[in-house]
């Protein structure tokens, strides 16, 4: 029984988080605690009291509850308390009362921990060094950032992401071809800049028809965790800034560009990067800025990092396409006709990118190809080479390594990938084809009534327009919409699909394709509701219904049900235009547009649903129209104007702004029609010998450097076979309490248990859970599942909890071994690295929280090399808590011995760690410096601030590396008995 008295000083061993309590007074039954800290009392049986008594030895580090500090030299005991003898931090000698001592004083650190009696659970003390161990593991991976989103593993993807990503405040221009992913280039970039602490705080402004899709991709493939902002929610701010609520902020451009309050409120934010899709809408002219434009030219004058997204960068002329490069670089990009005699010098190096490849592939070096190489190249180093290729005794091997490095040469140093990335379909590859089938019908009654007025009357479109609140041309396409508008006499009424051959077609169209899946979509949300009514009421096939209407649970139900290839599974998913925005359906080659949408870029975001990198089948478009409509003349405007069903090209907005109103005309005029098709024809051949310039050339020949890209995929495909991620997944849910169900096809569904430790993201207590799977390939099949990687949130939340709390950092545990006799101690110490820095210079890259493990036996000898972690794991058992108190207790002054021997022993190991870290780092840097250097002497869109930052970061984690220090993470007490007891 312990002896308590009045002002002692001890601690719960339960309730550590209560702080340091002080005795109010005792008897012979109880006493009672007060924690002021925490401003709780507790009362406790004296003979069973769960208190240990805070007791310092010299070396401690002390607080006054004045708050100075001091070392403890002594202590001496006064009437039942200790009084703590030393000197303060200006080396004047004090006594302290232990009834001083500062309430609030914690033990986290381990030696603290373990020298009062607090003692964690052995699989915690085992989980935290597995974890430190992977952690470590993982932050020096190269695919960190990039190998956790649900994405495919597409090369050029990667690349732009790994390439952007690696640059300080990288400012550029994403702008691949529609289709080939530039919403998961930008998100793949700002998670990587999240993760490895460059960025914090990002703006992201899309069109409003777009933040849902936006918003979706970001949730569902990357995991972020983002704000949707509108004028709803930014009015709950009132007494702050709306901007301030999330580190995340999703916007639409048209509300903040509308206004001025909400911009000036962005852009008193600091944000360190900003994104901005379909930027080519933004409006400037050399005499006239545009209110848009103006407010994202604010916005990046103040942000360090952007990106710019479109898939048309000169679709409003190359004025339009300044405006942009302007944004990014605006002392780069001062003077409009200067960039236009540029960009005529692009053609140039585009033809000598050309003649390389043919002197690389002949034997005998033509004349014309040498000269047209070395009239672009002015270095040493690329005239070495050129040299190199064009001599007859250069090997075949020489010849290809040299044309390989020179055209590596004058694509970074004459090239414009620095600021801008653009792939086409054509340079990437791996597209299936496209196959069209046109089904005429012949129109039923009611809607040729309708269509055979309007071209009688030119009165009766106004009429219609009033009569039904619908817009032209829309009234005269979606003739199912127009006639649901009309008033019918109501004794006579039949639903539309009663009468439009379009279903029946539909209906022998799902029995002619056999088991093959269909997506249908029609331009109207209460057209698919009623089509999937038809599909169940003349066919008795189900049809889930996907539109804007339905909540995201039930739009992933819907979504789900297609994708089940099991005979419970739909067949055919019937979706509005909604979808056709951010949902893949590659597993399905058939596609069913039920209309046609009035605008090309609509039609190339249909077909972009199941046209993706990936797809195994040629993509089969199934269009019905009825004969001699104006649904009939929108086709062949789109497949004899513009080839639009064949390929994407890049150019729809182009031309639908240059002929929408002439062709809404046509819709109506038979005669008409043609001449738009010609104009249309002509203005598209045009735009495509246009994107087929030097400079696009030279964009798709940078925007992807195989080489890197294969060394971030194969990053991260080692990171996606790691076999240690599944068996830590199920040692930390234990630990957490989150249970694990299997429901077979590599998916398991995760839930909180009853002792859930809180805070887990995606799971709460009283909740479901969610699903999830290790698999990539199973998790791109199903958007209602996520991808478990060590990039999770729920990873790396209970990662980051393990390593930055006191969570098993120390431990008792007993050792039953034939060979050591009972009653020795060891102890098992984990040291780690400690080395502050900004999170901007990403130092785990190169010096993640490092692990030196010291094993000591009760004599000092050191058995670290000896006795593996793992070896000595699996042989011991635990304790009671109570008996491990009581064995600290009893081997005080031996462990202090031993913490001080393991310190020494552990510091012998730093200065090499340190050593690789530096020489990793410069490796790294020196080599990138060079490469930075060289490039800006001939290649002015390389910034003189990103030279400098480089130069400064060096600089900043060289004296940082330097100044690592080790630090006691976590220790084990080990203690022997007799290999017989039990």
């Amino acid at each position: 029984m312990s002896e308590f008295s009045p002002g002692q000083r001890w601690i719960s061993d339960g309730e550590a988080e209560l702080g340091l309590g002080t005795i109010l007074n005792v008897d012979f039954r109880s006493v009672t605690v007060l924690f002021s800290a925490s401003q709780e009392t507790r009362t406790y049986s004296v003979r069973q009291a769960p208190l240990t008594r805070v007791a310092f030895a010299p070396g401690d580090r002390v607080q006054s509850a004045e708050g100075w500090q001091m070392i403890v030299d002594d202590s001496k005991e006064v009437d039942g308390l200790v009084v703590y003898i030393g000197e303060d931090d200006e080396g004047n000698l004090r006594e302290l009362p232990e009834a001083r001592l500062a309430d609030s004083m914690q033990f986290d650190q381990a030696r603290d921990r373990l020298l009062t009696g607090q003692v964690d659970r052995n699989d915690w003390f085992d989980l935290r060094f597995r974890t430190l161990h992977h952690h470590q593991r993982i932050e020096q991976n190269p695919a960190l950032g990039l190998a956790g989103p649900k994405i495919d593993l597409i090369p050029h993807q990667l690349y732009i992401a790994d390439e952007v990503a690696r640059r300080h405040a990288p400012r550029v221009l994403l702008a691949d071809e529609v289709g080939l992913g530039k919403t998961i280039e930008a998100g793949l970039i700002l998670h990587r800049l999240l993760l490895t602490g460059r960025a914090e705080r990002a703006l992201i402004l899309v069109p409003d028809s777009l933040t849902h899709q936006w918003l979706v991709e970001l949730l569902r493939r990357f995991a972020l965790d983002v704000r949707l902002l509108d004028e709803h929610q930014s009015l709950a701010h009132l007494d702050g800034n709306p901007f301030e609520s999330a580190q995340l902020i999703l916007a639409s451009q048209q509300w903040l560009f509308a206004n001025p309050q909400r911009q000036t409120q962005a852009q008193s934010c600091d944000w360190d990067l900003l994104i901005v899709d379909e930027a080519h809408h933004l409006d400037w002219q050399p005499e006239k800025t545009g209110p848009g434009y103006a407010c994202v030219e604010a916005l990046a004058a103040r942000t360090e990092g952007v990106l710019l997204l479109t898939a048309t960068p000169e679709q409003m002329g190359v004025e339009s396409h300044f405006a942009r490069l302007r944004l990014l670089d605006p002392e780069r990009y001062q003077d409009l006709e200067h960039f236009k005699a540029e960009e005529h010098g692009y053609a140039r190096v585009a033809e000598a990118v050309d003649a390389l490849e043919r002197l690389a592939e002949n034997d005998s070096a033509s004349t014309a190809d040498r000269d047209g190489v070395a009239a672009v190249i002015d270095d040493a180093d690329s005239q070495a080479l050129l040299a190199v290729l064009t001599s007859p005794e250069s090997s075949d091997e020489q010849r290809q390594v040299a044309r390989r490095e020179l055209r590596e040469q004058l694509l970074d140093r004459h090239g414009t990938g620095r600021v801008m990335f653009r792939n086409s379909r054509r340079h990437v590859g791996g597209f299936p084809s496209r196959q069209l089938h046109v089904t005429p019908l012949a129109l039923p009654s009611a809607y040729r009534r309708v269509l055979r007025r309007l071209e009688r009357d030119e009165d009766y479109l106004d009429e219609l327009l009033i009569e039904t609140g619908l817009d032209h041309p829309e009234v005269v396409l979606y003739l199912d919409a127009m006639y649901r508008a009309l008033p019918h006499d109501p004794l006579n009424e039949e639903p539309w699909w009663r009468i439009d051959p379009r279903v029946t077609w539909l209906l022998e169209l799902l029995t002619e394709v056999g088991r093959d899946k269909l997506l249908v979509i029609a331009h109207d949300r209460d057209t698919a509701t009623d089509l999937a009514k038809a599909l169940q009421a003349l066919g008795g096939i189900h049809a889930p219904v996907f539109h804007e209407g339905l909540s995201l649970v039930e739009r992933d139900r819907a979504a789900a049900a297609f994708a089940d290839d099991e005979e419970d599974g739909c067949q055919v998913l019937v979706c509005s235009e909604i979808g056709s925005e951010g949902r893949n359906f590659q597993f399905c080659r058939h596609l069913v547009m039920f209309d046609l949408p009035l605008h090309p870029d609509q039609l190339e975001q249909r077909i972009g649903r199941l046209d993706r990198i990936g797809q195994r089948h040629a993509i089969e478009l199934h269009v019905p129209v009825f004969e001699a409509s104006p649904g009939e003349r929108l086709l062949r405007w789109y497949r004899d104007g513009m080839d639009a069903f064949s390929a994407p090209h890049g150019v729809g907005s182009d031309l639908f702004a240059a002929f929408g109103d002439a062709l809404a005309d046509a819709l109506l005029d038979e005669e008409s029609l043609a001449e738009v098709i010609d104009e249309t024809r002509t203005l598209f051949q045009a735009r495509l010998a246009e994107r087929d310039a030097g400079r696009n050339r030279l964009l798709e020949w940078g925007a992807c450097r195989p080489a890197q890209a294969d060394a971030v995929i194969d990053a991260i495909r080692e990171l996606d076979h790691d076999k240690a991620l599944p068996r830590y997944l199920d040692q930390a849910m234990d630990i957490f309490g989150v249970d694990s169900q299997e429901l077979g096809g590599r998916v398991m569904h995760l839930q909180p248990s009853q002792h859930m430790l809180d805070g887990l993201p995606g799971l709460v207590k009283g909740e479901e859970g969610f699903s999830a799977t290790l698999s990539r390939t199973v998790a791109l099949t199903r958007d209602d599942v996520q991808r478990l990687s060590w990039e999770h949130p729920l990873l790396r939340e209970m990662m980051g909890r393990i390593l930055d709390g006191q969570m098993g950092n120390t431990a008792l545990a007993l050792l039953k071994h034939p060979a050591i006799p009972a009653g020795r101690l060891m102890t098992e110490l984990v040291f780690r690295t400690h080395c502050p820095a900004p999170k901007r210079l990403h130092l785990n890259r190169f010096l993640p929280a490092t692990a030196v493990r010291v094993l000591l036996d009760e004599s000092g000898a050191n058995l670290s090399d000896k006795v593996s972690f793992s070896g000595l794991s699996k042989n011991l058992q635990k304790v009671k808590k109570a008996v491990a108190r009581d064995l600290i207790k009893s081997r005080h002054d031996q462990l202090r011995e031993l913490l001080a021997q393991g310190e020494a022993e552990a510091e012998r190991e730093l200065p090499s760690i340190v050593e690789a870290a530096q020489t990793r780092m410069r490796d790294t840097l020196d080599a990138e410096l060079a490469r930075l250097k060289a490039l800006a002497e001939r290649n002015p869109a390389v910034r003189a601030d990103e030279l400098q930052a480089l130069i400064d970061e060096r600089s900043a984690l060289d004296a940082a590396i330097e100044g690592t220090r080790l630090r006691l993470d976590a220790v084990r007490v080990i203690v022997t008995v007799d290999h017989d007891s039990r």
